[in-house]
């Protein structure tokens, strides 16, 4: 299944309105949008992935349609996937994205040595 362009649009305006600079990256079946060589959020299928910490993430599993984020049969610590119906409307997902900001400068960069 192909990813959902139209969420995918959705993220990079958000992070546009912001003046938030990034790169999208294709990995893990789906669109990864990176903020200073951090993974921040992403697309896979119609889900957005939403890296939003360790510390956040019990909260962040308390809100509407949010799912651990399970690739591999364990879910990967600090990352969660939010169904559909989690992120229909802007301020829904501008939610989300912030929780992602928020976290961003405490994550480790993935940026290669």
């Amino acid at each position: 299944m192909a990813i959902d362009e139209f969420l995918g649009e959705r993220i990079r305006n958000h992070l546009n309105q912001k003046s938030i600079p990034f790169i999208e990256k294709k990995m893990m079946g789906g669109l990864c949008f990176m903020v200073d060589d951090k993974m921040l959020a992403g697309v896979v299928k119609d889900h957005l992935m939403a890296r939003v910490g360790p510390d956040q993430y019990e909260e962040a599993m308390e809100l509407k349609a949010a799912r651990p984020m399970d690739f591999t049969g364990r879910p990967m610590k600090g990352y969660v996937f939010v169904d559909p119906e989690g992120i229909d409307q802007e301020d829904e997902l501008e939610h989300w994205l912030q929780l992602c900001l928020n976290f961003n400068p405490q994550a480790k960069s993935t940026k290669k040595k």
